[in-house]
């Protein structure tokens, strides 16, 4: 008889190689290791080990600034972490190759026991046991009754109680069997655990993800075009053609601040508030672009997932022509204050090239030590109440003579000379909206022209989410069934006995995990409804030992 207990994958557990195996015996040992539940189990924990890289270095196709200020912030851990791929974990060889595997092993698990399965609903429920009194729980009592009239009452019961009812040709017992959804609700979670993998892969394949920075008020605004991207993470079988036409722009931004406690001065909340039309010539619409509430155009999302200040900086050089202008982004380096670093340069400058290099206070205040003294510069507030960039000069090559590329965020100063004062401290330049500053030696000068929001936009495509979400469902309500579902069997048997009554014994088996004797009360009411009107008689219970003889 198959029992629901029976699991081909519970038993394919891993096992030494066999020493005299040929080629043919080798495949067939190696496939029973990637089948086997434990093997499972150890790649679904891989898996997330191997997320974990993932959520704490930054990674290329989510947030390539931050990429670019930890290369900055660890030059000599980069270049590793490059060749082990963790700046784009989730589409490394490694990770792909533990990803492929937990689905074949998955599906290696699934596949026969959809046949033990299948098997098992089609078998009838076992045979009565030939004691029952020593089942955990059971009891029994006397009627006057005819066994066949009992036996027919215990099958209308079982069967109104969802229990499936078998009774063998010239048994005098009735055998019931229910709780089959518990290892239904089993396979389904892991059919569903495939489902979300291949959901993920799809969109991982089929879509794409990028980002741009944007500026509050930018007339050219943003299109949907391969061209318009600042980083671009296409998927291995990506088609131009899926892009959808839409085009946006941010008309205004809005931060509301934090104005108490410990966290005085952060962004509670900001929005981009965007014009957007979803193909040229439609009608132009309306959207308030918040953290976690994206602007849903077809299949593709758009979020907003960062921002900050862009000081506005006008250079001319020592001709007097004007070299650089316009917002340079600056990332900020503490989220609480907004305080931020950036670089600004100016390659066709005469006679030298500049470049800039320094750190932008949105409300610059000078620090105090514990003593009151004056100590480094810091900013003390989010919002741009007393705005301040502090610049240092570097003239020479600032690293865009030799064609190669170059992160805008990052000045090259190898081959670049940082200007001095007459005495021989660094040059530096604390300028408010509205400031001038003359180089030395005739090099120009810069303004500090005022300032503009940018915001970071993710545009992405995944069309796998909803396969992914119909897995997701799934696996919760599969894991529901295994968990709240109980498989159990009745048994009720009626003799005659030598002085004419006939004696009835019910047994119940609970074959959940866990299950406690006694526990339930389903014994008493299938006991009740068999007995019916009959309540003269008297109920012989009592413990058991816990053991069944079949």
């Amino acid at each position: 008889m198959t029992d629901l207990r029976q699991r081909p994958s519970d038993d394919r557990q891993a096992t030494p190689l066999p020493a005299d195996l040929d080629a043919r015996g080798l495949v067939r040992w190696s496939w029973r290791q990637l089948t086997s539940m434990r093997t499972a189990l150890v790649l679904l924990l891989l898996l997330a080990l191997a997320a974990i890289p993932g959520s704490v270095v930054p990674q290329e196709n989510i947030d390539s600034l931050a990429v670019s200020q930890w290369r900055d912030d660890h030059p000599r851990l980069a270049p590793i972490w490059d060749r082990l791929d963790l700046f784009s974990v989730y589409g490394s060889v490694w990770f792909s190759a533990i990803y492929i595997l937990l689905m074949i092993s998955l599906i290696g698990c699934i596949i026969p026991r959809l046949f033990v399965y299948g098997r098992a609903l089609r078998a009838r429920p076992p045979r009565a046991p030939r004691h029952l009194s020593r089942l955990p729980e059971s009891t029994s009592y006397v009627t006057d009754e005819d066994p066949e009239d009992v036996l027919r009452r215990a099958t209308d019961v079982a069967r109104g109680r969802r229990f499936r009812v078998d009774r063998a040709e010239g048994s005098d017992a009735v055998a019931a069997e229910r709780g089959h959804l518990r290892e239904a609700g089993n396979l389904v979670f892991h059919l569903a655990v495939t489902i979300v993998l291949v959901g993920v892969a799809v969109g991982s394949l089929f879509g794409y993800k990028g980002g741009v920075i944007m500026y509050n008020g930018d007339e050219f605004g943003f299109s949907n075009n391969l061209t318009q991207y600042d980083d671009f993470a296409p998927g291995s079988l990506f088609d131009p053609a899926v892009m959808e036409p839409f085009s946006f722009s941010i008309t205004d931004f809005d931060v509301e601040w934090i104005t108490e406690g410990q966290r005085a001065g952060m962004a509670r909340e900001f929005v981009a508030h965007l014009d957007y039309t979803t193909e040229p010539g439609a009608e132009a619409q309306e959207y308030d672009l918040k953290v976690n509430h994206p602007l849903a155009i077809g299949g593709t999302d758009v979020f907003l997932v960062g921002h900050g200040y862009a000081p506005v900086v006008t250079i001319r050089d020592g001709d007097g022509n004007v070299v650089q202008s316009g917002p340079s982004v600056f990332l900020p380096t503490n989220a609480q204050t907004f305080e931020s670093f950036g670089v600004i340069k100016a390659p066709d400058a005469q006679p030298e090239q500049i470049g800039l290099e320094g750190t932008f206070y949105p409300t610059f205040a000078m620090g105090r030590d514990a003593a009151g003294e004056l100590t480094m510069p810091a900013s003390i507030w989010g919002d741009a109440l007393d705005p301040l960039v502090s610049l240092q000069v570097y003239t020479g090559d600032v690293g865009l003579d030799d064609g190669s590329g170059s992160s805008v965020y990052v000045l090259d100063k190898t081959r670049a000379t940082q200007v001095l004062k007459a005495n021989g401290q660094p040059f530096r330049m604390d300028l408010r909206p509205g400031d001038t500053v003359t180089l030395p030696d005739g090099l120009g000068s810069v303004t500090f022209d005022g300032l503009q929001r940018w915001n970071k936009i993710q545009i992405s495509r995944s069309p796998g989410k909803m396969v992914a979400l119909v897995g997701v469902v799934l696996a919760l309500a599969g894991l529901l069934g295994s968990l709240f579902v109980r498989p159990r069997r009745v048994w009720v048997r009626a003799r005659r006995r030598e002085d004419g009554s006939t004696l009835v014994e019910v047994a119940r088996l609970d074959r959940s995990n866990g299950a406690v004797p006694g526990e339930s009360t389903e014994l008493d009411e299938i006991v009740a409804a068999l007995r019916g009107p009959d309540k003269a008689e008297t109920a012989d219970k009592a413990e058991r030992p816990e053991e069944e003889t079949s």
